[in-house]
């Protein structure tokens, strides 16, 4: 068997760690074209050392020294810059994990598509701000886009594309995050450790607030009508507490097929490398009989209407979706700075799409021009949402 030429793009967080154990454990030949990461050098030069792909990248190049002299005669190739990133990101090789986080990620994946590679897909702006150009882009290339997300992996495990006029619903479950049982005027005084104490997964400070928002549902609802091409009356969110569902497909004969796991990413991580196989690893199982019961719940729209605000985004399609995004991470940053009220994050996001919109300035833009229309709508979303913020923003 030849070997498989990989890079792993943010390759120093926790996606692209467990996407480097999993290909330790993987036993397939490798050949490793490049790591990247944003600033952490010390994570980068201990992975380039175990592994000595061809390329290391910094995009923080002040690091670049650094690298250069930790890397000194292991045969390792260095670089900085964002540049640089992009580069790695479109050589070609075979298999890309997309895990750089953020908006700095859509330009490296859109690299990928446009080479043809398949992508392990972790980065959620580059299918929220560029999704219909990115799958555009890369499947005109010959390669594709495999989610790596627990709820689109799930759905791609159990979605039958031959079938896909019989599909009548595709559901993502939520744990419901931290305050599933709060009434809203309790969730008026939440604080930033509050929000962040994911109840089921470990994660970042800003997903975990999205969590508690139930903005990450709202994003992962306008992925999954890229991803699948279903519309968003086809789309649905139900609150599952127990993360042991992680979503599910309803067909049109009253089947409902789901997929089920403990909630670990290393899970769909190996199912995007080991596509359209299954790989072996010391997974943990699932006991349902040590869960007793799996519970569910309908969303309250009045307790989170993030799910409302990414409906209307994706129903307005265009450049909605980016400048959203934009808005949220703008007043997640403020919540997390203790600038701004909890339920004030989605009041925020809601009116700077409404001027935005009132303005003209979501059109879209063409596939071939995606990275800089996408950017220029979220740019243009943070400076609004800033002007908005500041009405809304308090001391403490």
């Amino acid at each position: 068997m030849s070997a498989r030429t990989v890079v792993v793009l943010g390759s120093t967080g926790s996606v692209g760690v467990s996407t480097l154990d999993l290909l330790a454990q993987s036993g397939d030949p490798i050949d490793l074209r490049a790591l990247t990461a944003g600033r952490n050098v010390d994570r980068l030069a201990s992975q380039a050392l175990q592994w000595r792909p061809a390329l290391a990248v910094i995009e923080d190049e002040s690091l670049l020294p650094e690298l250069r002299e930790r890397l000194a005669g292991s045969g390792v190739a260095c670089a900085g810059g964002s540049a640089a990133i992009v580069e790695a990101a479109g050589q070609g090789a075979q298999w890309v994990m997309s895990a750089i986080v953020g908006t700095a990620g859509l330009a490296p994946t859109l690299a990928a598509a446009r080479a043809g590679s398949t992508i392990g897909l972790a980065n959620k702006e580059s299918l929220v701000c560029a999704g219909p150009a990115l799958l555009s882009i890369a499947k005109a290339a010959g390669g594709c886009v495999i989610p790596v997300d627990s709820e689109h992996s799930a759905i791609f495990q159990v979605f039958a594309p031959e079938s896909r006029l019989q599909i009548r619903r595709l559901i993502l479950t939520a744990s419901g995050g931290p305050f599933r049982s709060w009434t809203r005027e309790s969730m008026e005084s939440v604080t930033r450790e509050q929000a962040v104490a994911h109840p089921n997964w470990s994660m970042g400070a800003k997903i975990s607030v999205d969590s508690a928002t139930m903005m990450n549902k709202g994003l992962e609802m306008i992925e999954a009508s890229y991803l699948f091409s279903m519309p968003a009356e086809q789309i649905d969110v139900i609150i599952h507490p127990q993360s042991v569902v992680h979503s599910l497909v309803e067909y049109a004969d009253g089947s409902t097929l789901a997929q089920l796991g403990p909630p670990d990413m290393r899970a769909p991580i190996a199912y995007a490398w080991s596509w359209p196989g299954r790989m072996s690893w010391p997974a943990a199982r699932l006991d349902l009989a040590a869960y007793g019961q799996l519970t569910f719940e309908a969303p309250d729209a009045e307790r989170f209407p993030a799910l409302s605000i990414a409906r209307r985004a994706l129903e307005a399609g265009a450049g909605a979706p980016a400048a959203m995004n934009a808005a949220n991470e703008v007043a997640v940053g403020a919540f997390l700075d203790r600038r701004l009220a909890f339920l004030d994050i989605a009041r925020v996001v809601s009116e700077t799409l409404e001027q935005l919109n009132a303005r003209g300035d979501l059109a879209a833009g063409a596939d071939d021009e995606a990275v800089t229309w996408a950017l220029a709508i979220d740019a243009a979303a943070r400076r609004l949402a800033a002007q908005v913020l500041s009405r809304f923003e308090r001391m403490g």
